[in-house]
C-alpha cells in the first residue's frame, strides 16, 4: 500500500478549556496509482484529515505511513522533504502566488522538491491547455484557468500521492467535469495516487472508489464538536 493509516487522533483545544476531537481514524489505506473520493460534508474533519496526511499538520497520537516512510513520526523539516517529494496537494483555494505567472508558479513548487525544470513546467501547462497562457499572472486567468496551474504545481515533482480537496467546489458545471477529469487523467499519466474530497455528488459519481469520510471518522458521529473545523 502507498498510504497506510492507525489510529489517528487529532484534537483541538475549545475556547472554555477542553478538547474536541476532530479526526479519530481507526484504519485507513490507499493503493498506488489507485483514485479515490471521499464523500466529506462540512464538520467531517475533511481538510483536517488531508492536512494530517500531508504531514501539514502532526497527529496527536496514530500511525501515518506514505510510500513506507512514518511521515506521523517525522520531524517538521522530515515531513516538509517527504511532502515535497511525494505529495501533490490541490486546494480549494489554490493557493497559487499572485504575483508570480503561472510558469513561475510550478517553478517555485519545484523548488521544495528536486528542483526547477522549466521544460517540465511549461509542459505541464501545456497539458491543462494553458500553452498561451505561461506568462500571465493568476489575476489575468478564469478561475478554472486558476485551477489548472494548481494542478500543474501539485503534478510538478512526479508525486506519488495527490490529495484534492474540493477541487471543483469554486467551478461551474462545465467546467467541473471538465476539470475532474482532467484531474484524473493527469494523475493517472504520471503515476500518481489521487485522493479527493468532494460533497458534489456529480463529482463522486465519477469515481468507482468512494468512501464516506463520515464512517471513516469516528469523531464526525459528534457534529456539534466540529462546529468550528472543516
Amino acid at each position: 500500500m502507498l498510504l497506510n493509516i492507525e489510529n489517528l487522533i487529532k484534537s483541538y483545544g475549545t475556547p472554555d478549556g477542553f478538547a474536541q476531537t476532530v479526526v479519530d481514524v481507526s484504519e485507513f489505506s490507499l493503493a498506488a496509482e489507485q483514485q479515490t473520493a471521499l464523500c466529506g460534508t462540512s464538520g467531517t474533519g475533511k481538510t483536517t484529515f488531508l492536512n494530517l496526511i500531508a504531514g501539514i499538520l502532526q497527529p496527536d497520537s496514530g500511525r501515518i505511513e506514505l510510500d513506507g516512510s512514518p511521515i506521523s513520526a517525522a520531524s517538521e523539516a522530515g515531513r516538509d522533504r517527504l511532502r515535497a517529494r511525494t505529495i501533490g496537494y490541490i486546494f480549494q483555494t489554490f493557493n497559487l502566488l499572485h504575483g508570480y505567472s503561472c510558469t513561475e508558479n510550478v517553478l517555485l513548487g519545484m523548488s521544495f522538491g528536486p528542483g526547477a525544470d522549466r521544460r517540465r513546467a511549461r509542459g505541464l501547462l501545456e497539458r491543462m491547455g494553458l500553452g498561451q497562457r505561461l506568462d500571465h499572472l493568476p489575476s489575468q486567468l478564469s478561475t478554472g484557468q486558476q485551477q489548472r496551474v494548481a494542478v500543474a504545481r501539485a503534478l510538478a515533482n512526479r508525486p506519488k500521492l495527490v490529495l484534492a480537496d474540493e477541487p471543483t467546489g469554486n467551478l461551474d458545471p462545465a467546467s467541473s467535469a471538465e476539470s475532474l477529469g482532467l484531474i484524473r487523467e493527469t494523475c493517472e499519466e504520471n503515476g500518481a495516487a489521487l485522493l479527493l474530497v468532494s460533497h458534489d455528488r456529480d463529482v463522486l459519481g465519477q469515481f468507482d472508489d468512494v468512501r464516506d469520510l463520515a464512517e471513516i471518522n469516528r469523531a464526525a458521529a459528534c457534529p456539534s464538536a466540529m462546529e468550528a473545523r472543516p
